[in-house]
């Protein structure tokens, strides 16, 4: 018989398949040599108390024999001569989960990417690191696979009334991702990994019958008032198609501009700002798997369990009615530099697969209001992508050129005193002693002094003069949003244009973009009257 199992397990017994038979037989009343197999359903860690356990969940098989886990099937169609052509302007997580969905309903997706190819990309991402170099258009946030492709691929989103999670992992585990991304509570595949999975998936798109076209971007859209006809990008190249899907991320700024000039509609949209921390890593496994509190760890002898992975947090705190929050957490991590455009300076995180960097980077942001940008209010809808830029620029400055960043350790942030040295930083252009209350607005430094104290008594020993804080963490999110009827996903005022993803404000990280892409290309597919 088959049953669903729920087991409470230290970490050294989860990672020990004969345990968990042994563990399987105790809660099903049978003996050891009754147990076939199993698989996990679910996995999460417990570190509640002072001893840290492992809840797994598995599909276990009792007197019968063991059957593997079934994953998803998917039915792609070849579209070489479709009857129905559909552009899909971004090749990030939306635009390629909108294009596998579009072949699977049998319309060929014809996919313009502004920037270059993962490998190419790569080399473009050395340089900037190394020599302060910047390709407005192959960077961490443009070319194949998007911002997400550099930038960790963690998987865990709460946007589950977006569409069907379950349906994405699965497809990532068809491109190439492990099979744990389907039962982890907190998956993560690891910006090491992604860009294979990536190019496997523009390989499939193309081996349908898909386009795939890199160094196209985007300029303008032909058509008239009321409907897209198709674009026109900046080698003066026409494409025409039955529709347009605009999935450009949150950093395409041209974009918004484009469509501001043109009087198609956007709106400015709330978002945050702040900074990225950055700690030992053995500080925060030390505060949540509390081995900071045994002799061997004050001596520095100690250290977590090897059987754990290095410890996340997730933080939340309200400033004067203002959210401070911890966000895009990277244990095992690297800052990386994350602008777009020479002399702005954005910051972000990343981890590879086994996340086994010394350092635990997160960014801790502080959400902006309307009310904070009144002095921007000459941009109309472009407000706060401007309150924005202002920033990144200020940064860039304080860092002295290059990409270097301006930082100070946590305590002397909170104190408004320059560093008088920094401690080892994993930000390769390097960091710079500077007063980062001169580069940030005075409401998001004061609410981010008043919540790191505030963090350092919810997680002792997290407020600290070993950490960095690296200024500036800015592109969380979309500042704009492009609007679309809620039923049909078109704009409200073009015809066949179809805004989609976290630059059009309907998604955030990789998970939620995906799903939002496969919903947008079934909306498509249903004006086409392909069902």
């Amino acid at each position: 018989m088959e049953q669903t199992i729920t087991l409470k397990l230290l970490p050294a017994e989860a990672d020990d398949e004969t345990v968990i038979k042994k563990k399987i037989a105790q809660a099903s009343g049978k003996k050891i040599s009754s147990v076939t197999g199993f698989y996990p359903l679910k996995k999460s860690i417990d570190a509640r108390s002072k001893r840290v356990f492992i809840h797994l969940t598995v599909k276990a098989f009792i007197d019968e024999p063991f059957q593997q886990r079934e994953l998803l099937d998917f039915s792609f169609k070849e579209v070489h001569q479709a009857g129905k052509k559909v552009i899909v302007v971004g090749s990030g997580p939306a635009g390629l989960f909108a294009a596998l969905q579009l072949i699977e309903k049998g319309i060929q997706p014809v996919i313009l990417e502004r920037g270059k190819e993962v490998r190419a990309r790569r080399r473009d991402l050395a340089v900037l690191n190394k020599e302060g170099i910047i390709n407005p258009e192959s960077n961490y946030c443009f070319g194949e696979g998007g911002a997400g492709t550099y930038s960790d691929g963690k998987l865990y989103t709460r946007s589950s009334k977006r569409g069907d999670v379950s349906r994405i992992l699965n497809l990532l585990v068809y491109f190439g991702a492990e099979e744990n991304i389907i039962f982890e509570s907190h998956p993560h595949i690891g910006t090491n990994k992604l860009p294979h999975i990536i190019t496997a998936i523009r390989q499939h798109i193309i081996n349908c019958g898909g386009r795939f076209l890199f160094e196209k971007k985007v300029a303008d859209f032909t058509g008239d008032d009321s409907c897209i006809k198709g674009v026109i990008t900046a080698d003066a190249e026409k494409f025409e198609a039955d529709a347009v899907i605009l999935a450009t991320g949150h950093s395409a700024r041209d974009i918004f501009q484009l469509l501001y000039h043109k009087k198609i509609l956007i709106e400015s949209k709330p978002f945050a700002i702040g900074v990225r921390i950055e700690h030992p890593q053995s500080i925060i496994d030390g505060i949540q798997y509390h081995c900071h509190l045994t002799p061997a760890f004050s001596k520095g002898e100690g250290g977590r369990d090897a059987h754990l992975p290095p410890a996340s947090y997730s933080l939340v705190q309200q400033v004067n009615g203002r959210g401070v929050f911890s966000f895009c957490m990277c244990p095992g991590g690297i800052i990386a530099p994350a602008s777009t455009n020479a002399n702005e300076l954005v910051v972000n995180g990343w981890s590879p697969s086994k996340r086994n960097n010394p350092f635990a980077n997160s960014g801790i942001v502080v959400s902006v209001e309307e009310k904070d940008l009144k002095a921007y209010q000459q941009y109309g809808p472009l407000a706060a992508m401007y309150f924005q830029q202002e920033i990144e620029q200020k940064a860039f400055v304080a860092g002295g050129g290059k990409f270097a960043a301006p930082a100070q350790r946590m305590i002397d942030f909170t104190a408004n005193k320059i560093s008088a040295t920094l401690p080892e930083c994993s930000y390769l252009p390097g960091i710079l002693s500077a007063s980062l209350k001169d580069v940030i607005p005075g409401f998001v430094y004061n609410s981010l002094k008043e919540a790191f104290v505030a963090f350092g008594k919810k997680m002792k020993g997290y407020y600290t003069n070993d950490a960095v804080v690296v200024a500036t963490e800015s592109r969380t999110s979309s500042p704009v949003r492009i609007p679309r009827n809620s039923h049909s996903l078109q704009h409200p005022q073009i015809k066949n244009l179809y805004p989609c993803g976290e630059g059009a404000g309907y998604a955030g990280g990789i998970v939620s973009a995906a799903m939002d892409g496969e919903k947008t290309a079934l909306a498509v597919a249903q004006s086409l009257g392909v069902y």
